[in-house]
């Protein structure tokens, strides 16, 4: 190889060439975590009514480690996302030293029994709260079919201006709900939006009237052409036989 001139020159180029590289690399690398290039300014957007200055200070101290160039965008947003009240944060540099975050806070349309909140995406999240808020009860996994049904009941009951307070889903896919925190509507599983308008379009008359003259607590939807009122005190005979009590 020592005889071959071409073959020389060749291999000095390339030593040449890995060589400016390796300056190249060292030089960027230098730069990149070079402490001439801090986050200085850190601007925090979102219509935040939860989240306190007190939390966004804590996680800018604690969690927020590197330069303008090393900082970990995810583990940032992650750091974020782990305050109460956050449901979801995006994050991104500014040249030559800010950084933007944007978040988006919880909305609280409801209690998960009372182990958590529900948002109105159906997602639970843990956080406090003193407002007074309806309560929706069902099995594991039907968070959105409840906040869903929730919504609908509301539309369904808003023109004879009551409220659902207290929602349960049963195992079987049966509803039930309170009105007003006085009032136990029973509905069932089948037909149910059909069910509750029929009887939100009862409210103003007969049963408004009932409820006037003696208070009920019960209302049974769960029959082909009306309902049943229960009385305070009443205690119905047992069934005659054959006779056909109300579907599900």
């Amino acid at each position: 190889m020592w005889d071959k001139p071409q073959l020389l020159m060749w291999f000095a180029n390339l030593l040449t060439a890995l060589a400016v590289l390796l300056l190249f690399y060292s030089l960027v690398f230098l730069g990149v975590h070079s402490p001439l290039f801090p986050v200085k300014r850190i601007k925090v957007d979102g219509d935040l009514a939860h989240v306190t200055r007190e939390q966004l200070q804590y996680v800018i101290k604690n969690d927020l480690k590197g330069t303008f160039f090393t900082l970990d965008l995810d583990k940032t947003r992650q750091a974020f996302e782990k305050l109460p009240w956050v449901r979801q944060v995006s994050v991104r540099r500014r040249w030559p030293d800010r950084l933007e975050v944007n978040i988006e806070e919880q909305h609280a349309i409801a209690r998960w029994g009372s182990v958590a909140l529900l948002n109105s995406y159906g997602e639970r999240f843990d956080a406090a709260s003193n407002d007074q808020l309806p309560v929706l009860e069902g099995p594991e996994g039907t968070e959105k079919l409840m906040v869903d049904g929730y919504g609908q009941l509301k539309q369904a009951l808003a023109p004879i201006g009551k409220h659902p307070t207290h929602v349960w889903l049963s195992d079987r896919r049966a509803w039930r709900f309170e009105l007003d925190r006085q009032v136990i509507v029973e509905v069932g599983r089948n037909e149910v939006m059909d069910r509750v308008t029929r009887f939100a379009g009862a409210w103003p008359g007969s049963l408004a009237r009932l409820g006037e003259s003696q208070p009920f607590a019960y209302v049974d939807l769960r029959y082909p052409n009306g309902f049943a009122v229960r009385l305070p005190g009443y205690k119905p005979a047992p069934p005659a036989k054959g006779a056909k009590v109300a579907p599900a």
